[in-house]
């Protein structure tokens, strides 16, 4: 049975999924040393921003294959070491996009028309206009940094403000940022010197820390609000304390902070500053919709359906994962066959395309390869997540390429060289199923699966008898036969479907007879 851990309040509607297909074990505020202790035996861990997957905490994971994180951000997940250990990391992404961009318009709001202010007066007994002027959104400009989903929701709502929107996004096209109505910025330090308004929706990461920093602060308008929903450490929040302190600029709403929960934090003992406790995931809607689309996400893994919302595989649609998958099944073929031939030694693979896969995105297909070709040597622990890294690790060279058309059609040709060796295949998919078609330039037409026997000998008659006597008197039968040859007489290939596998005295004794010239053994 299948072990579920979940250490993060989720919906009880996504708890009932979850026990469909294992045993589930909710333990919540656990401390970092029960943490390391639960986690050493279980196959599936769900959290959300409460609990901290660090490394030291994974290195105690014997069994985990999935971490699912019932929100959008996995920055309290090392996903580069779940990524090394073959960890499936998932995450909901959408789930809780219009509750984030909904509390922005809200803060935006509350900071232009200082309503917690007033509502904090009203509740002293006062009656205070003056103090409380506000400005309003309409005719404003709105800065947005990062256009993904959120950022595109905060968009749509601020548009129906009558805001002029300017971006900041350098992963977005700009025909995009020009369909939304967004006038895209190259340059962040522009977009703060024309904002009114300036609102977060990016990734906490090296690059984006602190994206707004003092120079950025000192640009903005004396009347600019900033407003972060996003990560906290995406602003200075000491230069942002002494510009608000000043009065540089007019005030700003925070859900997030650099520490959380923020311990003295001067930026709360300011009466420009307004914030909430990192709550924009928090309504009903959006956490019943994160909870039963992660439970769903480890479902579809857990019975080998294709997922759509894994971290640390590239995202890719359910109707393109389709068209996909029986490439990504040659391909993984053709790896183990790779590996086997080279007496699993490689150090450069070549992989090229042609007809319709070539007009694909082809990360898939190429990480199903590696999976295959690193199986044999790993034996375990090698998956579609972390295939790349240890290839990476073991100085295997990767070169992908596409030729326009190719006598075998939608087809894969692999070149793989090792220590002392190569080895060149091609295969093909044909009618939804992989073919094996050449082998060293040796053309040949059968399934890879199963015990194959892939003999190099001198074209001679009586070869195939001889071969076939032999195996024979040791109970090995033959399920089939093809032999391809480049020239009469010359060097050809033998390759056999087997039912049982070639012990090696056997392999050696077929190797012994006249014009045999090598024989290998693979199992797929």
């Amino acid at each position: 049975m299948v072990k579920i851990l979940i250490t993060d309040e989720i919906h009880e509607d996504a708890v009932k999924i979850l026990e469909r297909v294992g045993d589930v074990e909710i333990a919540t505020n656990l401390s970092k040393e029960e943490l390391k202790k639960k986690i050493e035996d279980v196959d599936v861990i769900v959290v959300r921003s409460g609990t901290k997957l660090t490394r030291d905490v994974l290195e105690h994971a014997k069994k985990l294959k999935i971490i699912a994180r019932a929100g959008v951000g996995v920055d309290n997940i090392d996903v580069q070491y779940a990524t090394e250990k073959g960890i499936i990391v998932v995450n909901s992404p959408d789930a809780s996009s219009i509750s984030v961009a909904e509390l922005t318009m809200g803060l935006m709001l509350s900071a232009a028309r200082n309503i917690p202010q007033a509502t904090a007066s009203l509740k002293r007994g006062e009656w205070d206009r003056k103090s409380f002027k506000g400005i309003e959104l309409y005719g404003k400009t709105l800065g947005v940094i990062g256009l993904g989903r959120i950022g595109q929701q905060v968009v749509k709502r601020a548009k129906a403000f009558g805001m002029n929107i300017v971006g900041y996004d350098p992963y977005i096209p700009e025909d995009v940022a020009r369909s939304l109505g967004v006038k895209l910025l190259n340059d962040i330090n522009e977009l703060c010197k024309v904002s009114d308004f300036i609102t977060l929706h990016v990734p906490l990461t090296p690059k984006t820390r602190h994206i707004i920093g003092k120079e950025q602060i000192s640009l903005m308008k004396k009347n600019a609000i900033i407003v972060n929903c996003a990560r906290g450490g995406l602003i200075d929040e000491k230069a942002l304390y002494e510009a608000l302190k000043d009065r540089r600029i007019r005030s700003a709403a925070l859900d997030v902070f650099e520490e959380e929960p923020p311990k003295d934090n001067p930026l709360l003992t300011l009466d420009n500053v307004i914030g909430t406790p990192h709550q924009g995931a928090s309504t009903e809607e959006a956490q019943k919709s994160a909870g039963i689309i992660v439970a769903e996400q480890i479902v579809k893994i857990l019975r080998g359906e294709p997922a759509e919302n894994i971290v640390n595989l590239p995202a890719i649609p359910s109707e393109k994962m389709g068209k996909l998958k029986p490439y990504m099944e040659l391909a993984e073929k053709l790896g183990l066959m790779a590996i086997q031939l080279l007496d699993r030694s490689i150090e450069k693979v070549e992989l090229i395309y042609s007809g319709e896969i070539a007009k694909e995105d082809t990360e898939m297909v190429k990480r199903s390869f590696l999976k295959g070709m690193l199986s044999p040597i790993l034996l375990a622990g090698v998956n579609l997540v972390n295939a790349p890294s240890v290839a990476k690790s073991r100085n295997i060279k990767v070169i992908e390429g596409t030729i326009s058309e190719s006598e075998h059609g939608n087809a894969i040709k692999v070149l793989a060289e090792g220590k002392s060796e190569k080895v060149s295949l091609v295969g093909s998919v044909i009618e939804g199923k992989p073919v094996l078609k050449e082998i060293d330039g040796y053309k040949v037409d059968i399934k890879p699966e199963g015990i194959i026997c892939i003999i190099r000998h001198i074209d001679r008659p009586g070869m195939i008898g001889k071969v076939g006597l032999l195996l024979g008197d040791y109970g090995i039968n033959i399920a089939g036969m093809q032999v391809g040859r480049k020239e009469p007489g010359g060097e050809s290939i033998m390759i056999l479907n087997v039912d049982h596998v070639i012990p090696e005295d056997v392999l050696e004794r077929l190797k012994n007879l006249e014009n045999i010239k090598d024989a290998k053994v693979i199992n797929l």
